[in-house]
């Protein structure tokens, strides 16, 4: 009787380390997903020195409608900060700008960092005996990219 306790524990945890494995296996490509998307939007940024809300709508949709990521699509979270720590993720139209003061532009001058952090939830679980035991994994990834657009309507400096 003994033996077969313990060969059914023994089954019942190889099944849950199986269970817990294809999970994983899951995650990888779900990652992967986050950190092209992230280069991409970082590229996005560098090209502007900043992100068009256009941009910045077409990939949260495209995320939204990812496998993985639809389960938890109000936790997917698009970051962008320039090198002052301001949201870097502003209006299409450049011009919306011509007239704010330096500092309430969302682009700063040619050379200057932006920060491109990309944060999501995946749903790690394992359904035994018909209940679904559920965690989350908050993950993120970032890059900070270099702006390349000269603004005639920001200080240049020298450096």
């Amino acid at each position: 009787m003994q033996g077969i306790a313990k060969a059914l524990l023994i089954t019942i945890l190889v099944s849950i380390c199986i269970m817990l494995f294809t999970n994983l296996v899951f995650f990888f490509p779900w990652y992967m997903t986050l950190v092209v998307e992230t280069f991409n939007m970082s590229q996005i940024a560098a090209s502007d020195n900043y992100i068009k809300q256009s941009y910045y709508d077409d990939a949260m949709e495209r995320l939204s409608d990812r496998p993985i990521f639809r389960e938890k699509p109000g936790d997917i979270k698009i970051v962008a900060t320039n090198e002052s720590g301001g949201r870097a993720i502003g209006n299409d139209d450049e011009s919306y700008y011509e007239e704010l003061s330096e500092n309430l532009k969302p682009y700063r001058q040619r050379g200057k960092p932006v920060t491109v952090e990309i944060s999501a939830v995946y749903p790690l679980s394992v359904t035994l005996w018909g209940t679904k035991y559920e965690r989350e994994l908050p993950v993120s990834f970032s890059i900070t990219t270099t702006g390349l657009k000269h603004y005639k309507d920001l200080e240049y400096y020298f450096e």
